[in-house]
């Protein structure tokens, strides 16, 4: 977010003082001995795993220290060190490591068995020993990777996990969104370490390691690659296609081939109205006999934009299509930030209230920024029919702004390291969230902070996923290139940068502020790009928005993205307060409004 007042902006990022403890419900009710027990792979589902989350031992030491000596004490797993919910608080900074430890018995019933060890997600770089044994590692705070540790599992009794994270915060120039170590005004507390759930599953010897899932509405066909791994190659892959447990489709195809499923002539089609999911069971054939065996889902959707007017092709401004009809993208800027646990929601059923409410208030599209979330969250938004704009979370050097204009200047490169760094992370956080039919946009920017290379980065991203939408720099430098022309303006939306061959949208705009007594993250220290006293001024502040948004995209727009979800610690302009017990407008009248605008300007 951009707040055009630079001196006010330069007073806020003076470091923060907390001053309260806020709590949302689920972290006052929260469960030490059942945390995040939801399975933490939707796309690509087994029967059998084993949830390790719960209270692990652990320590800070200094970073030139060469082992470990002792524990400091008890962390909650999966909530970050610096959260309340981990029973922590504390800082570890770039000078420090954290340091993780827990033990674990392999079931009986495993026997035989080839065991994964899974993260959802550690920031940032994360070394694991099993037993002493070192197994791997991995840089990347938002992505999920995993580790075969069968050749060091004990065959009976208990086996020791290890972990040793270091994060240099925002001194160093990886991925890390928001997060900075002095937070204030629009940057937030530091988060380190294991943040999403851990677990282990059984394989056998070979197993289903990746789907990729590619609907095609046009030729009624669903794509599946299916990549495997172990100590020999499968024959052939079956896709079997359900609706509401009848089969509906089936393909096989030999080993090194896509599986291409003929979907029914009656197809169901995926939308924001009518999100229908198929269930897919995908089987790994060896010797004739099924070997592997994963559940999964899809959906038979189609993300692309075009000049429609009621399905003629028509001269006016380009428009979101989807299933190629029109559809307008309306949607809040989701932080994903909990004032408990941080990067971590407390619960999966706090995960679905910030959906829920979006949903409740009319929205049809969240605009997930500088974050990227567990699948769980993703699941939601597929089941529930919410259209999600993908950020890239930010990091390195930014180049400065060019407001108003296309970019005219020499654009800015980053070292050979900083960009292997960051290719490597987008990849993975675009393939891991691939089979999730609700992400349409994928956004590899966030105004100008840390970007460079933009055409480049843009093409190369929709290389990696042609299926989609990509808004090159939401807010950021603008270059001709990519599907999107997005521009942010606070607190009101205009128009001073259009683009005639791309979707135009307004990328960020509102921030209405309204400070809550008694859900405040500091009670005397709080802003919003503007500010009232009650609900109803900030209802009539974002109706007023509203009706200009309308004349706006009659005209150019075909998206929106209003700030924000939630307050976030310093920041007061959510329509949520920050610890999600209270809604901050009239919910009847902004759900009707945002529906009807929806409405205006799509196809249906």
């Amino acid at each position: 977010m951009r707040n055009g007042l630079l001196i006010l902006m330069a007073a806020l990022f003076l470091p923060l003082v907390i001053e309260a403890r806020l709590k949302t419900p689920w972290g006052e009710n929260l469960d030490k001995n059942n945390v995040w027990n939801v399975y933490p792979r939707p796309t690509m589902e087994r029967p059998e795993w084993m949830n390790l989350n719960g209270e692990w031992d652990y320590a800070i030491t200094p970073l030139k220290s060469s082992r470990l000596q002792s524990f400091d004490g008890k962390i909650l797993v999966p909530f970050p060190v610096e959260s309340q919910l981990s029973g922590v608080e504390r800082t570890v900074g770039p000078d420090s490591v954290l340091w993780y430890a827990r033990k674990f018995r392999i079931p009986s019933k495993w026997k035989g068995d080839d065991v994964l060890l899974n993260f959802g997600a550690v920031d940032w770089k994360a070394e694991v020993w099993i037993n002493d044994v070192k197994v791997g590692e991995h840089t990347g705070g938002y992505a999920p990777f995993s580790f075969n540790i069968t050749p060091v599992l004990k065959k009976s009794g208990e086996n020791t996990l290890t972990v040793k994270v270091y994060d240099p915060s925002d001194r160093g120039t990886q991925p890390r969104g928001k997060q900075v170590a002095k937070p204030g005004g629009i940057f937030y507390t530091p988060v380190t370490g294991i943040w999403q759930t851990v677990w282990l599953e059984p394989v056998p010897d070979s197993y289903i390691s990746k789907l990729k899932i590619t609907p095609d509405i046009d030729l009624n066909q669903l794509t599946v690659d299916v990549s495997s791994e172990g100590k020999s190659d499968f024959e052939a892959f079956e896709v079997v296609v359900s609706d509401g447990g009848k089969e509906a489709a089936k393909a096989v195809s030999l080993s090194g081939n896509p599986v291409q499923v003929n979907m029914p002539e009656n197809v169901k089609l995926w939308d924001t109205e009518t999100p229908f999911l198929y269930d897919l069971t995908v089987t790994g054939i060896k010797n004739g006999k099924p070997v592997d065996k994963v559940e999964s889902y899809a959906a038979m959707r189609k993300i692309s934009m075009g000049r429609m007017n009621d399905g003629v092709n028509a001269s006016g401004p380009v428009r979101f299509l989807l299933n190629n009809k029109k559809i307008y993208h309306f949607g809040p800027l989701d932080q994903g930030w909990w004032p408990d646990g941080l990067y971590a929601a407390p619960s999966y059923e706090a995960m679905a209230f910030d959906i829920d409410k979006t949903k409740d208030l009319g929205f049809n599209m969240i605009r997930k920024h500088v974050k990227v979330e567990p699948e769980a969250w993703y699941e939601y938004c597929d089941r529930n029919g919410i259209l999600v704009w993908q950020d890239m979370p930010s990091g390195g050097r930014g180049p400065g702004w060019q407001n108003h204009d296309y970019f005219k200047g020499e654009e800015r490169m980053r070292p050979e390291d900083e960009d292997r760094q960051y290719r490597k992370e987008w990849k993975e956080i675009i393939e891991s969230l691939y089979n999730h039919p609700s992400i349409a946009v994928w956004v590899p920017f966030n105004e100008a902070w840390g970007q460079y290379d933009t055409v480049n980065i843009a093409n190369w991203t929709k290389s990696l996923d042609p299926t989609r939408l990509v808004n090159p720099a939401s807010g950021g430098n603008f270059f001709d290139c990519g599907d999107i022309l997005d521009i942010h303006n606070y607190p009101a939306p205009t128009i001073y940068l259009a683009s005639y061959g791309k979707a135009n949208v307004i990328g960020e705009y509102g921030g209405i502020g309204l400070a809550l007594d008694g859900h405040l993250w500091m009670p005397d220290r709080n802003w919003g790009y503007i500010q009232f006293k009650t609900p109803q001024e900030v209802t009539d502040e974002y109706l007023k928005y509203l009706s200009i948004l309308d004349k706006l995209s009659d005209t150019l727009y075909t998206g929106a993205v209003y700030t924000q979800t939630t307050d976030v610690e310093g920041e007061v302009n959510g329509l949520i307060t920050y610890d999600r017990k209270k809604v901050k407008v009239d919910e009847t009248k902004v759900a009707e409004a945002n529906k009807a605008l929806i409405r205006a300007y799509s196809g249906r």
